[in-house]
């Protein structure tokens, strides 16, 4: 096994990557850290429970949202790599180092609903060149396969460190010393799968492919897909997709009739396309149920999607279901 410090230079320098983007993806690890100290502590710090205040979305905050997102954007304004960040929790994105070449995106604690009762949560991260010239909002606005790197921290019964920078998927797990250590190097996401993630409890809403989808798999292998399924909910969306990483699986977010001018509830920018790429760099495949998940131009920050993403049979199966 080897540590996160010596592998980083020769990774980099083996696949002509820029030592820059490494400072910026290990400013990011060290963040993510200090979060898990945080994380780890719980109760016994005082941090759990409610904010008191909500983010952009209209969403409460817990203290642990907070938090995180506080000890990102420290971390990253030390960088001068970075020239700018875009948080999920931030109304709009932060000018960091004028010179930095990097901007950086993320979902300080993804699954914070949960931190209360001691389910896995996580940070999810994008990384992106910025473009010349000064820095504005269509900075950020880049399509999700043009992101340098991306991954994610899931803070579970073991913390691990899961990230690609387009060679490949990495898996680091923290050690009692405080330093990620690799133990998986390009883990591969079968095609073919027999398990599903969705809420199950908003089935009434959803549109009609994803009520025809959902009932084909609940039929197994008496209906026309042939096979047993088993179904999964964590509601954390980093944890599913670290479960399909490790043994395959689809992950469901839809959009429904609550709202149909709503496209979704997950964001494109700090969720969807920075998990999409890892999946795909491990032979999976994402989209919003008609389009390439990477190959959507963003429009906004805050934008968001509905989200299909895991083994490429169900992904392309759900496609078809939509055309």
């Amino acid at each position: 096994m080897t540590t996160l410090a010596q592998f980083l230079p020769a990774h980099l320098s083996e696949n002509h990557i820029p030592t820059e983007l490494g400072s910026v993806l290990e400013s990011i690890i060290a963040a993510c850290t200090t979060i898990n100290n945080q994380v780890r502590l719980g109760a016994l710090a005082g941090i759990l429970g409610e904010a008191g205040t909500g983010n952009v979305q209209g969403e409460d905050q817990k203290k642990l949202d907070v938090i995180a997102n506080d000890t990102l954007i420290q971390a990253l304004k030390q960088n001068a790599n970075v020239g700018g960040l875009a948080s999920e929790e931030e109304d709009t994105f932060v000018a960091c180092n004028e010179n930095g070449g990097y901007l950086v995106l993320f979902d300080p604690l993804d699954g914070s609903s949960n931190i209360d009762v001691n389910i896995s949560v996580g940070t999810i991260f994008s990384i992106l060149a910025k473009p010349e010239g000064a820095l504005t909002t269509e900075s950020f606005l880049q399509k999700g396969r043009e992101q340098v790197g991306s991954g994610y921290v899931l803070y579970g019964p073991q913390t691990q460190l899961v990230f690609t920078l387009k060679h490949g998927v990495f898996v680091f797990t923290l050690d009692s010393d405080g330093q990620f250590v690799q133990t998986q190097a390009n883990p591969t996401v079968p095609a073919q799968t027999k398990e599903f993630a969705i809420n199950m409890s908003n089935q009434r809403h959803w549109f009609p492919p994803i009520q025809q989808y959902i009932a084909e798999l609940l039929a197994g292998d008496t209906g026309v897909r042939g096979k047993n399924y088993n179904m999964r909910w964590v509601a954390s969306m980093v944890a599913e997709i670290h479960r399909i990483l490790m043994r395959g699986g689809v992950f469901m977010y839809p959009q429904d009739t609550r709202d149909p001018g709503k496209p979704g509830k997950l964001r494109l920018m700090y969720e969807a396309n920075p998990l999409s790429l890892v999946l795909e760099q491990a032979g999976a495949a994402s989209s919003n149920t008609v389009q390439n998940m990477l190959d959507i131009q963003p429009e906004g920050l805050h934008q968001r999607v509905s989200v299909v993403i895991g083994s490429r049979e169900e992904v392309e199966y759900v496609h078809k279901l939509h055309r």
